[in-house]
């Protein structure tokens, strides 16, 4: 790797910037799947500064715990304090505890990336929040108040709930849902909240980020079998469906449901279509009219004709150069050719690297360069 760290340092050259540090990360046999995302959550900025932060202070505490949280807070604290600006570090700590924490992760087989992203933030959100309990506890020894567990996917009827502890790993990636439904009857619309970390998207060949979203958020007609309870018509209704984004959050991480079951087959497929996603996007299915801008910042690719086997490499954007991270390689890469990424217009092509997990950060509230 000194060979291409010091290609990528005579690439960048006097633009290198100033206290960042650009390290591969050695593979463990079949760690891709761990590497690539946590090279887009260390380049994911404010992200990234709140971990250290919170390393910087716990540390120091004689009862800082061996967790997930902890060895993902010292490996960005390695990176980030490397006296060589590039380079490659292995994260052994951090997977000997994913595969001790988790059994899914302990196999030698293809692991799924967004599987492991989805993991590794609500685990970071438990951890978290059993600290503030346990700080809150040591405060007040009166009984603990009822607690809403504030991962993806809760639901919170008509939006009336008690008020969740809000951790820094929220207010980056959590953005609100609203499911709303109105009875063709009455027309009673009822509303429902859901959090989520990430909006999985179902994709269609030669399509957009815009027109998935556009179908994420489309009305559909509940008849039938699927007829809903109407609490107002006090019985079974037609009615319509459909899902807005209420609460858009300041990183938006878009996973592009690349695997899909084939009943005929029984297995599953990698789709390979071809899906645009732009480097500036916004968010128009908002219950606000107001779009939110967003910059793409980083991209998990999945490399491969399956799901069963493959690899993955991330595409991360830092101080306005693109970057391509592939375990202990990194190199310096055109923005240009992250349109090579989008997927294949044909079923059967030999480009096998599609874009997988999409992040993006929200431009206006003191974002980045």
């Amino acid at each position: 790797m000194g060979a291409a760290g010091s290609k990528l340092e005579k690439a960048l050259g006097d633009q290198f910037p100033e206290g960042e540090r650009y390290f591969g990360l050695e593979n463990f046999g079949n760690t891709c799947y761990c590497n690539s995302v946590l090279q887009a959550l260390y380049f994911c900025v404010p992200f990234r500064e709140q971990l250290l932060e919170y390393f910087a202070n716990t540390k120091n505490g004689a009862d800082a715990e061996d967790n997930l949280l902890m060895c993902l807070a010292d490996l960005f604290t390695q990176i980030s304090s490397q006296k060589k600006k590039t380079g490659v570090i292995a994260p052994k700590r951090f997977v000997q505890r994913l595969k001790k924490q988790n059994e899914l992760f302990r196999s030698y087989m293809h692991q799924d990336a967004h599987e492991f992203l989805n993991f590794l933030l609500n685990e970071l959100v438990d951890i978290l929040e059993k600290e503030a309990q346990a700080t809150k506890s040591d405060q007040e020894t009166s009984s603990p108040s009822e607690k809403i567990p504030n991962g993806p996917k809760v639901a919170h009827a008509n939006g009336v709930h008690k008020e969740p502890l809000v951790t820094w790993v929220h207010k980056n990636f959590q953005g609100i849902l609203t499911n709303e439904t109105r009875c063709l009857r009455c027309e009673t619309v009822t509303a429902r909240d859901e959090t989520f970390f990430d909006l999985s998207l179902d994709i269609e060949q030669n399509s957009s980020i815009t027109s998935c979203l556009k179908n994420f958020s489309s009305t559909e007609t509940l008849n039938a079998e699927d007829k809903f309870f109407c609490d107002k018509c006090c019985s079974l209704q037609e009615a319509q469906k459909r899902m807005k984004i209420k609460k858009p959050p300041h990183i938006l991480v878009i996973h592009l449901k690349r695997f899909k079951y084939i009943e005929q087959l029984g297995r599953y497929k990698k789709l390979s279509y071809r899906v645009v996603f732009p480097l500036e996007l916004k968010l128009s299915n908002t219950v606000e009219d107001a779009d939110s801008e967003y910059s793409l910042f980083a991209v998990v690719v999945h490399v491969g004709s399956g799901p069963n086997h493959g690899h993955y490499i991330s595409l991360v954007k830092s101080h306005n150069h693109w970057l391509f991270f592939d375990d202990e390689n990194v190199e310096m890469i055109d923005e240009s050719a992250v349109q090579t990424f989008f997927g294949s217009a044909q079923e059967y092509s030999s480009n096998t690297d599609h874009g997988y997990i999409l992040f993006y950060e929200r431009l206006g509230n003191g974002s980045r360069s």
